[in-house]
């Protein structure tokens, strides 16, 4: 989806909704604004359910100050316009109240931006402005001056976040990256040691091998494959709802009969997926015309190395990489499910996945059908997509659940011999 062939009206309507529905704001709180190629303003309105708006409610400030519009416009207008005059290179403004930004709003202190590799190549440009009364000229010029001097994005002390990009999509990404890694401090800080990438540790997972691959044409698509495309976008949409992984970073695989396997495109917003988004991948090369996921090397590997794994799943979700970016364990051995699912959970260092692929491919075994990358992801299979997501699922139920035990009392894990009962009953082979 090009978000560029979408009117400004509509693209407002859009984020704010997704920006409801995942809880990152309230029915109230929050505005959105695009300024447009004749330098007009439009913004969401003051005063209007932010669950239920419409093109019609989104108002329209023209450069000579002309407003247009069945409302009045958000209250906080004066900082997207100062936001606007002071860089002439943003175009979309975003602020809203999410509950992990809040939460460092109100404790005046910056999030860790390098708990994992994306969200400090995302969000870098970062700062905090001092409180001022919403609405208020002060609280603009706040703003707008840390903007000047080359930050996107500004905490604003007891308010919220304002962000700035190119367009809306690329606010948004800002937003939901930097939304996450809060939340993620927020949940590390609570089981264990906090581990933090250096710049050089991030430099490491620059790739360009899902660039480099030659082109194939594919003259025709089986059944199988058509049926693959819609059960992947299906739980792709799905996995975003529930949070499993955001806007421009998870992927997801299947393979096909054939040996070729379909993969997540790069740098598409998942919430939007398509099936004729997902690449082909084949005999090492990628279906002509499109770019598959960075991640694509690590999932040919896997399926070189295992064959009776048939869908692999690489994701960040929140609680499972609690632990991911801690010194804590998440040992599945607390109800029968998740040790069934999950067996012998693994954790490699970081930089596995990406100076030793080979090595992480031939970490798959039965007893050994997922692991975690420390500082990173977490890598899920499965004999069918369906077997991975609910694997994926259960491994993110397993360490919320964990996290929860954390403040009522001590871990009870299931003991070597109920185990041993486990393996017998469910036939589980090592």
């Amino acid at each position: 989806m090009n978000i560029r062939y979408i009117h400004p009206a509509d693209q407002l309507v859009m984020f704010m909704s997704r920006i409801y529905e995942r809880g990152l704001t309230t029915t109230s709180g929050g505005n959105l604004s695009i300024r447009d190629d004749n330098g007009d303003v439009w913004i969401t309105p003051a005063g209007v359910d932010k669950g239920s708006l419409t093109n019609q409610d989104i108002m329209l400030v023209k450069k000579d100050g002309t407003i247009i519009g069945n409302h009045r416009p958000s209250s906080e207008l004066p900082f997207h316009l100062s936001v606007y005059r002071k860089r002439p290179d943003i175009n979309a403004v975003l602020h809203a109240h999410a509950p992990g930004m809040v939460a460092f709003s109100i404790a005046r202190k910056l999030p860790e931006l390098d708990l994992i590799p994306t969200v400090r190549k995302t969000c870098s440009k970062i700062a905090i402005a001092a409180y001022a009364v919403p609405g208020s000229t002060e609280l603009g010029e706040n703003i707008a001056k840390h903007f000047e001097n080359d930050n996107d994005i500004v905490i604003m002390e007891n308010h919220g976040v304002c962000i700035g990009a190119e367009d809306m999509f690329h606010a948004f990404m800002k937003f939901e990256t930097l939304e996450f890694s809060a939340d993620l401090e927020i949940l590390a800080s609570k089981i264990g040691k906090i581990s933090r990438l250096k710049e050089s540790e991030i430099d490491k997972t620059e790739t360009s091998y899902h660039k480099k691959m030659d082109d194939f044409v594919p003259h025709t698509q089986s059944s199988e494959e058509l049926a693959a495309r819609r059960d992947m976008t299906r739980l792709i949409h799905r996995s975003y709802k529930m949070g499993l992984f955001t806007a421009t970073h998870g992927t997801y695989s299947v393979r096909l009969s054939d040996g070729s396997f379909l993969i997540t495109p790069f740098g598409m917003d998942r919430a939007y997926l398509n099936e004729e988004d997902l690449v082909r991948v084949k005999a090492g090369m990628k279906e002509q015309g499109k770019y598959p996921s960075r991640a694509v090397r690590v999932h040919e590997l896997i399926y070189q190395k295992n064959n009776g794994i048939n869908a692999i799943l690489i994701a960040h979700p929140k609680y499972a990489m609690a632990f991911a970016v801690t010194d804590a364990v998440l040992d599945p051995r607390t109800i029968p499910e998740s040790y069934i699912q999950l067996r012998d959970l693994q954790k490699v260092p970081f930089g596995y996945l990406y100076s030793n692929p080979e090595s992480i491919a031939g970490m798959f075994t039965p007893s050994k059908p997922a692991l975690m990358c420390q500082n990173d992801c977490v890598i899920v299979t499965g004999d069918s997509l369906i077997n991975a997501f609910d694997r994926l699922e259960v491994l993110e139920s397993t360490a919320h659940s964990i996290i929860n035990t954390h403040d009522i009392g001590k871990i009870v894990h299931i003991t070597d011999s109920e185990i041993a009962d486990l393996k017998t009953a469910f036939h589980l082979v090592d």
